[in-house]
């Protein structure tokens, strides 16, 4: 089975280490980026099979990222990070077209697997390509 690629978009460095590390140890191979213009350039620059992205971040933020990567591709799974439920932000990146939402916690344990279970819900509505 190949390695999924994901996008992990996050400007805490802290959080973004510990969560590549243990997507890492589940067979996912993660690339980092540290605000909205940075993973805009490497979704560019590469092809992935899912985006983890923080809604509030410096440069642009998460919204403005998602509106920008919908333009380009629509089918692409992107799950919004975020600490705070805001239900306004979530009803915008709704109709920007998130795939879904993932709430940080302190428990890194069920952080991994929230992530973890969503990246392979999926996998089961990815449109199939050749």
């Amino acid at each position: 089975m190949d390695q999924k690629k994901i996008l992990l978009v996050d400007d805490e460095p802290d959080f973004v280490e510990l969560i590549k590390k243990r997507l890492e140890l589940n067979n996912y191979e993660v690339t980092t980026a540290a605000n909205g213009k940075e993973a805009l350039s490497k979704l560019e620059a590469g092809q992935f099979d899912a985006v983890l992205l923080d809604i509030m971040m410096p440069e642009i933020d998460g919204l403005s990222a998602l509106k920008a990567i919908r333009k380009q591709n629509k089918s692409l799974p992107v799950f919004m990070l975020t600490a705070y439920s805001e239900e306004g932000r979530f009803k915008q990146a709704n109709k920007l077209g998130a795939s879904g939402y993932i709430i940080k916690t302190s428990d890194l344990q069920k952080e991994i697997e929230n992530i973890t279970a969503i990246l392979r819900l999926s996998d089961k509505y990815k449109p199939y390509t050749k």
